[in-house]
């Protein structure tokens, strides 16, 4: 008698769902709602003239990140051109910086008509290789910005020393690091500025928001003049040094945050548990390769996990319909950059409008083939608040995946 083969049926295709758990983002309780709701009836909504609730903050975050000094302003874009002014560049220096991150890292030294120099990310890592960072220093380069990406911490030490010796400025990058540790050390604390994003989509926010954090008191000391229109400390308020302008967040984001930082490293905690356990479980899954954690990321923060996808093993499946059937099994997740920053229509057009740019930079002539892979071909994002699940989650993870390698493979 013929045996009847019941195959399984995937969840793009009318089948159930792998994973049933539903994880919500932003996390707040109704003692952040009344948090606002004071700042809101008090009628001081402002900075820096209604109280000092973002001050508050900023003393909150510092002491956080074991940092001396902290400046919020509006965004984490903000806050690297504003690390970037403090640190001193002019027209026509250059900033290295890494291809797979958003665009904020490259238009902001396009802000401050400065040249960004793209160079190659580690494949294990997809973080700034050191070695192509050396390699791409000129008489021009003044600052390096490594990107703490996903929340995995750069080689810090190799940056740092290579900074050191060619007498550079080095800017973290840290919009996805917040609460992440590199030999116990907070990202973010090591270089001269680390930068922060409080972004909606961010493991710290306030819907939007920016910090630079520092233990230097002269970029300390310009920054919070350029984020409050040039004005320094001590002066009268119509006294303007600096070339800033109002990049100052509100009253009602300050208290926000500050309750928020309050949940974040017990947040931090899991997801960096989550992580290692679903690096256990996925590394045991022909075509899926977590991407590598060195020692000295002593905590993940896992803004998002990432790992690497073969189509070889799953039967040829492209990895943009592998993306859409995991989504469809419950798994938020997505694809991420569909190509490196060099190829956005702003450098291969040179559309720098009134930026200083030497009309001898030619992006469309830049390569970083291990970035060029990672948006191509490989990389395989699951976004933060999944993260937040359970160990049972996280095996769910882990079995939509392998349900799609059966399905798809014996098709």
């Amino acid at each position: 008698m013929e045996k009847n083969i019941t195959l399984e049926t995937l969840a793009i295709d009318g089948g159930d769902r792998t994973v049933q758990t539903h994880f919500p983002w932003p996390i707040y309780d109704e003692t952040d709602v009344q948090a606002v709701a004071d700042v809101v009836r008090s009628g001081r909504w402002g900075n820096p003239d209604c109280g000092d609730l973002v001050e508050t903050f900023e003393q909150e975050f510092a002491a956080y990140c074991g940092t001396k000094y902290a400046v919020s302003c509006v965004n984490g874009s903000v806050s690297l051109r504003l690390a970037l002014m403090a640190c001193g560049v002019r027209p026509g220096d250059e900033v290295i910086i890494p291809p797979y991150t958003f665009i904020a890292t490259a238009s902001t030294v396009l802000e401050v008509n400065c040249v960004p120099v793209f160079v190659d990310i580690d494949p294990d890592t997809y973080n700034l290789d050191p070695k192509a960072v050396e390699a791409a220093i000129t008489e021009r380069t003044k600052v390096i910005i490594p990107v703490h990406f996903a929340g995995l911490a750069c080689d810090m030490d190799a940056i740092m020393d290579i900074a050191r010796r060619h007498k550079l400025r080095v800017i973290e990058d840290a919009a996805h690091a917040h609460g992440a540790e590199y030999k116990g050390r907070k990202l973010g604390s090591i270089g001269d500025v680390g930068s922060f994003s409080f972004q909606s989509s961010k493991n710290l926010t306030s819907g939007e928001g920016g910090m630079v954090v520092t233990n230097d008191e002269n970029l300390y000391r310009t920054m919070a003049s350029l984020r409050n229109v040039g004005r320094m400390e001590g002066h009268q308020w119509y006294d303007h040094f600096n070339p800033g302008c109002n990049y100052r967040i509100t009253q009602m984001q300050a208290v926000l945050l500050s309750r928020q930082l309050n949940r974040l490293d017990d947040q931090t905690v899991i997801r960096n548990e989550n992580g290692l356990y679903l690096n256990k479980l996925l590394s045991n899954i022909d075509g899926i390769l977590p991407l590598t954690r060195s020692p000295e990321a002593t905590r993940h923060c896992y803004h998002l996990y990432i790992f690497s996808y073969d189509s070889s093993a799953f039967g040829g499946l492209p990895r943009q319909e592998f993306v859409a059937r995991l989504a469809a099994e419950g798994v938020p997740c997505s694809t991420g950059y569909p190509h490196p920053l060099y190829k956005q229509p702003l450098f291969q057009n040179k559309n720098f409008m009134c930026y200083a740019i030497p009309e001898s930079v030619d992006y469309a002539a830049v390569n970083c083939p291990v970035a060029e892979r990672a948006c191509r071909d490989e990389a395989v994002w699951i976004f933060q608040h999944a993260m937040l699940g359970s160990r049972e989650d996280m095996q769910s993870f882990a079995e939509a995946i392998r349900k799609i390698q059966r399905v798809v493979t014996q098709a």
